[in-house]
């Protein structure tokens, strides 16, 4: 880690802890030359979300696309886009959970339960999209 303040590369660790409920590491460091003492935050880098699609092979889970098919879904809708990106939030915490991959058809579960909650003609509007329509909801 270089000092911020001489961008020196030796510097030592005078304390480490646990930070953000755990979710990263504070160091607390000195400078070995000018004596500047800096905190720095170790935070582990998120897994790549992959989506499963049909015929098995993997791409990257997009969040703008989905997103654009939810917002294209409650196209005249009153619906709050703030909303939608809580769907794909959800959706992402699922993928994590899940190990890192949802299939397609999972997916497009969530957004259906998503937007069941939030607006039943969106919908009734993206479940329209879905190669095997999931019912709606009755």
């Amino acid at each position: 880690m270089n000092c911020p303040r001489c961008d020196a590369s030796t510097t030592s660790t005078l304390e480490t802890r646990k930070a953000e409920e755990g979710n990263a590491v504070r160091r607390r460091r000195q400078c070995s030359e000018c004596g500047h003492r800096f905190t720095t935050y170790e935070r582990r880098e998120p897994e790549p979300l992959e989506v499963i699609k049909r015929d098995g092979h993997r791409e990257p889970f997009d969040r703008e696309k989905l997103l654009s098919g939810l917002v294209r879904a409650s196209h005249k809708r009153d619906v709050d886009p703030r909303d939608l990106d809580l769907i794909v939030d959800r959706i992402e915490e699922a993928g994590r959970a899940e190990g890192g991959a949802l299939s397609a058809e999972r997916v497009g579960e969530l957004c259906l339960e998503g937007l069941r909650e939030l607006d039943h003609g969106a919908y009734l509007q993206f479940a329209g999209t879905l190669p095997d329509a999931v019912g709606d909801g009755s």
